[in-house]
């Protein structure tokens, strides 16, 4: 019988053609020591997926691993039960860097994103790194539950989790190798139109219609969009037009995702469609209020210099098929990190890269040994990227003075 794990590892050995330093060299063997823990980790998550803010098990499972090789586990931080912090220092004093966990499912589906394998990926590369009696700094690993629906990092952005770190990373499984992405930034916005109902025939002159002027709003939305770059998003559906046809609609509810490459956009056409419903409900004499019905992200800035030493260590490990920075037409909750801390959210090929995000396909591969193969290398990179950046001061003075350039926009 053909040994798969043996195969796993050879595969890295004759991958590897290029001179290693020996500290990466030790940490290769130890990523090669771990990958089976790592692996079953990443593979048991898979196997029980779990919606955002009810990853009890996946939580659970990262938070041992760690716990079991030494880190210190916060579990439930921000007041969020299955959010944790995980800390590791090593006997050094030096800077602090954070990998993101990520590990909630999509519904029905899955493992569709492969956030298995970015939990596991996180805290292998930390566990790699705290095994050097020379690390200087600390080491965390932050879990950050409910990206596919709510978006825990904001959350944690807003609670000062990352108040303390010099440089955030982590990894997700995509169709390429793409160390430098970007994202829109995004705002999700309810209106409510409040009006006066009455009956639709015995007393229309009474009744004020909240539907109209969710309609005359619609009317103003399309107008707007044709003055709007291709950058701009807006996107809208009516959740409540009413009860019955001989009712005069007294409330109505529309949703709307507007999207922009930049914050400072997005802000400036959000007080527009904002002018534009409170003008649909003069209209009709209608009032109108609005709120954020989901959490607003900001657009993902990586950080150049940390991805390019990302880059870098993967031609260490025999990666050379680089692509071209890409931009996300989705939004992420890293895009805040991003804001918060230099950062990077590259993206590493899974499978034959042929695989569309958010399908059962890609939940099958994640748990493959296509999957297996991915956090093995994930946690690698992360691990020397991670080491670069504790060790090399010239470089962190690099990574924050762009980080610095980009709060000053």
């Amino acid at each position: 019988m053909v040994d798969r794990a043996k195969l796993l590892e050879i595969e890295f050995e004759e991958r590897d053609g290029l001179p290693m330093d020996a500290i990466k060299a030790f940490f290769r063997d130890q990523a090669l020591h771990l990958r089976k823990e790592v692996w079953e980790v990443s593979r048991q998550i898979g196997e029980r997926p779990e919606l955002g803010y009810k990853e009890y098990f996946a939580s659970n499972s990262l938070s041992s691993f760690l716990q079991k090789h030494g880190f210190i586990v916060d579990r439930g931080i921000a007041g969020m039960e299955t959010a944790f912090l995980a800390r590791f220092k090593g006997p050094r004093p030096g800077p602090t860097i954070a990998y993101l966990a990520e590990y909630d499912a999509l519904p029905v589906i899955g493992h569709g994103c492969g956030h298995n394998l970015i939990g596991a990926a996180s805290a292998g590369a930390a566990v790699i790194l705290s095994k050097s009696l020379e690390l200087a700094g600390e080491v965390l690993v932050i879990g950050a539950p409910a990206e596919e629906t709510s978006g825990a990092k904001v959350t944690l952005v807003e609670k000062g989790i990352f108040k303390d770190v010099d440089a955030a990373m982590m990894f997700h499984p995509g169709s390429q190798n793409v160390p430098v992405i970007s994202s829109l930034a995004l705002d999700a916005l309810e209106f409510t139109f409040h009006g006066r109902s009455a009956h639709a025939v015995a007393a229309s002159g009474f009744g004020i219609n909240a539907l109209d002027a969710v309609i005359n709003f619609f009317v103003g939305i399309n107008a707007l969009k044709k003055q709007v770059s291709q950058d701009v998003k807006i996107n809208g559906i009516i959740t409540e037009g009413g009860t019955a046809p001989n009712i005069i609609p007294e409330r109505a509810v529309a949703q709307f995702y507007l999207r922009a490459r930049k914050r400072k956009e997005l802000d400036e056409w959000r007080e527009q469609v904002i002018r534009c419903a409170e003008g649909a409900a003069s209209m009709v004499s209608a009032k109108m209020t609005w709120h954020k019905f989901e959490f607003s992200y900001d657009e993902m800035h990586t950080n150049l210099s940390l991805a390019e030493c990302f880059t870098r260590n993967l031609g260490e490990m025999g990666i050379h098929q680089i692509a071209s920075p890409q931009t996300a037409m989705g939004s992420v909750d890293m895009g805040n990190v991003s804001r918060a801390v230099p950062s990077i959210h590259p993206y590493l090929t899974l499978g034959t890269g042929t695989e569309i995000p958010h399908t059962r396909d890609f939940a099958q591969v994640s748990l493959s040994p296509d999957g297996e193969r991915l956090v093995l290398l994930a946690m690698q990179v992360l691990a020397f990227t991670g080491w670069d950046v504790l060790s090399n001061n010239k470089l962190l003075q690099q990574i924050k003075r762009e980080f610095l350039l980009l709060t000053k926009e």
